[in-house]
């Protein structure tokens, strides 16, 4: 199925200031591939995913997202198959309702009114929204927007789904559910994530960004467990990969101090 493939040629990016976004990055990513995109801030992770659906235009190079090479006249059928999820849910919600705002992008498609209603409802009950479709989106919680946020996304029906550090602000149980959310997503997902524990959870394969360019792509375990590699990345081992640092200061000498169990616990 092509037209779910990514797909990037020695893709350069400039800002007009003259700041190099992204430099000489290649990768093919195919159907129902979930891949994370990892580096520390600045590395250029926002940069690539802003050219996935268009909203940038590479300064040389080749993106070819499904069947179509990004260019100015394909970005309406470039944004058809392909649903970004923001950083910011406020960057994505702007109508006076949820409802108005998930059925905002089915409304541009020139979609009949009865399956408009039927898309905004089923994308609601996926996040499990359905109980907020009247409220303003600003009256939202932070884990309620950013999954009105992906409501809104999955209502257009893509082909590929993009997300900017989309467990960022959530608290541990929107968290969970986003994770659970995610994998029950069968299409292909692009995650640029600072949350490497999320990214091993989710994705079987990460690429690594650093300076404007790849710098490592493969299996995510295998990248993870390369304390070398992420050191030069800037970034660290996820958490569940660390170990615990009371066992394993104790493991080297370290005597946790005696506790006194004369009160109740």
């Amino acid at each position: 199925m092509s037209h779910h493939i990514v797909e990037a040629q020695n893709l350069h990016f400039t800002y007009p200031d003259g700041t190099l976004g992204i430099k000489g990055i290649s990768f093919r990513i195919t159907h129902g591939e979930s891949v994370a995109v990892v580096g520390a801030n600045g590395a250029g992770k926002s940069t690539l995913l802003q050219h996935l659906n268009g909203y940038l235009i590479p300064s040389s190079g080749d993106l070819r997202i499904g069947d179509y090479p990004l260019t100015k006249k394909t970005i309406n059928e470039v944004r058809r198959s392909v649903g970004m999820v923001f950083q910011d849910p406020d960057d994505q919600l702007f109508m006076p309702t949820v409802f108005d705002d998930v059925a905002f992008g089915p409304l541009n498609l020139g979609l009949p009114e009865q399956d408009v209603i039927q898309r905004v409802n089923q994308a609601l009950e996926t996040v499990g929204m359905m109980h907020v479709i009247k409220r303003p989106p600003y009256k939202l919680s932070g884990g309620e927007k950013r999954s009105v946020a992906i409501a809104t996304v999955l209502a257009m029906s893509p082909d590929i789904l993009v997300m900017d550090e989309p467990s960022s602000n959530l608290d541990p149980l929107a968290r969970r559910r986003l994770i659970g959310l995610l994998k029950s997503f069968h299409h292909t997902k692009i995650i640029a994530t600072h949350d490497l524990d999320m990214a091993l959870e989710l994705c079987e394969r990460t690429i690594v960004i650093h300076g404007g360019q790849i710098t490592a792509d493969s299996a995510t375990l295998d990248l993870f467990q390369n304390e070398q590699l992420l050191k030069e990345s800037g970034l660290e081992a996820p958490l569940s990969m660390q170990g615990c640092p009371v066992c394993s200061k104790t493991a080297k000498g370290f005597q946790p101090p005696t506790q006194d169990h004369s009160h109740t616990h």
